[in-house]
């Protein structure tokens, strides 16, 4: 059963603000978008878009979770970890805000005292666990090198997701996605 009442509509009214953030930082970047023009692009003043989150941090926080959930239900068919952290790449590559949050917050978070830390801890903790069970997958059909460790690997693709998509608002020659798919074949038997 759907939640009804005063507690539905704030529900709504945060996702509302959520799809609006998103779209928004995606065009503009992370630098450029203020709280006051989220707030104004989403209908609320800046005091009242807050009341949604507690704070800035907060927000941000929650637009990192809301395109985590977006990647999952746009590659929902997509079963293989490996395949799907490809297809980001590719689709984060139209989003360079997004990309710019991501990569300004993550390194902001990593000071223990940051709001969004234990969302990275939990993130990186859950993303390592995800790609070691599809390289696991993977090795068991012959396609990676059963002399790979699978949580080694795990971090490596994520260290290159990454850092490749910070070399890209620098000008990187190449796709992320077609650097990751390069690897992902030099992990192949020989």
């Amino acid at each position: 059963m759907a939640p009804r009442g005063p507690y539905a509509k704030g529900v709504a009214k945060r996702e509302e603000i959520l799809t609006t953030a998103l779209e928004v930082i995606a065009r503009q970047g992370y630098r450029k978008t203020s709280t006051r023009e989220l707030a104004s692009a989403a209908g609320l003043s800046e005091a009242g878009l807050l009341h949604y989150f507690g704070s800035k941090e907060k927000l941000f926080e929650e637009v990192l979770r809301a395109r985590d959930t977006a990647d999952t239900e746009r590659l929902g068919e997509e079963s293989d970890a490996v395949g799907k952290l490809g297809a980001i790449m590719r689709h984060n590559a139209g989003v360079p805000g997004l990309v710019q949050l991501y990569s300004t917050f993550s390194a902001e978070a990593g000071d223990p005292q940051h709001g969004a830390h234990e969302y990275f801890v939990e993130r990186y903790g859950d993303l390592r666990e995800v790609l070691a069970a599809s390289i696991q997958h993977r090795q068991a059909d012959g396609t990676i090198s059963a002399a790979a460790d699978p949580e080694k690997i795990a971090t490596l693709l994520i260290a290159l997701s990454d850092g490749l998509q910070i070399q890209s608002q620098f000008g990187l020659p190449d796709e992320p996605g077609d650097v990751l798919d390069h690897l992902i074949e030099l992990l192949r038997p020989t």
